[in-house]
């Protein structure tokens, strides 16, 4: 099972479920926990490979990953905690992982908040993965890691939440960063399915007004997905948009979860 942290509130019943994106852990949460554990039930996963599950016994023996699987290990750790609904709250390919939980158990969702949210790769995008597939036996994972780094955070604003990333991504292993990376042969059509499907869940987005790499595809699947979808455009932030502007980033998403239950 994926190693977890909880912080159970006296008094709420809503739980936030965070899951961070690659090559991070739950550590990437810590200019979020004092606020939201203020509010609600407070669930952390790291994602297997990650921070404190590398020793997952899953990561050990599965030789290719999906993102069926890896949204199944966050749906075994709700059912052993005996959680029936979450809010789930994503940053970067952690929003993947959470709208596949979605498309496959929509029962545990209440509302889906989706921060610096990957819903499409443009051209750079595209050309960054193609060239890191052909080099990414050769090339140590770290170096590649620091060049995806550079691409989507580019600003000197952005420093803080480049080098958070690159700090922990230094905590994975060749082999698994290799696992991961192998994930993007599947990301194209999962992306359009999600792109193409509305579901029937409230969805949060906000995303950094620098995010230049994704904030374009969200601005269309909101116009969209209407019915459903809210987006909320952060100013002076770039993709990692809840380290890049904490106290915005939290006041919006503890506004918006308190509107839609209360």
């Amino acid at each position: 099972m994926l190693a977890h942290t909880v912080y159970q509130h006296e008094f709420s019943k809503e739980w936030i479920t965070f899951i961070h994106g690659a090559g991070g852990s739950s550590a990437i949460w810590f200019k979020q926990i004092r606020e939201f554990k203020k509010h609600f039930n407070v669930l952390l996963v790291d994602l297997r490979g990650h921070g404190r599950s590398k020793s997952n016994l899953k990561s050990l023996f599965e030789k290719r990953y999906s993102f069926d699987s890896i949204s199944n290990d966050v749906v075994e750790v709700l059912d052993h905690l005996n959680i029936q609904k979450s809010h789930f709250v994503g940053i970067s390919l952690g929003t993947i992982i959470i709208r596949q939980i979605a498309q496959k158990h929509p029962e545990k969702m209440v509302s889906m908040v989706m921060g610096g949210a990957v819903m499409k790769l443009n051209f750079k995008g595209k050309a960054l993965i193609f060239i890191g597939n052909m080099f990414k036996n050769v090339i140590p994972y770290i170096f590649l890691y620091k060049i995806l780094a550079f691409v989507i955070m580019p600003k000197n604003t952005h420093k803080e939440s480049r080098l958070l990333f690159i700090r922990e991504a230094k905590k994975l292993y060749q082999k698994e960063f290799l696992k991961w990376f192998k994930l993007t042969a599947d990301v194209f059509p999962l992306l359009r399915i999600f792109r193409q499907e509305e579901l029937n869940i409230p969805t949060f987005y906000i995303m950094g007004r620098e995010d230049h790499m994704f904030l374009p595809s969200v601005q269309k699947i909101v116009q969209r997905h209407f019915r459903t979808s809210e987006l909320y455009v952060v100013e002076n932030s770039g993709h990692v948009v809840n380290v890049d502007q904490p106290q915005v980033f939290n006041q919006r998403v503890i506004e918006y979860i308190h509107r839609i239950t209360n």
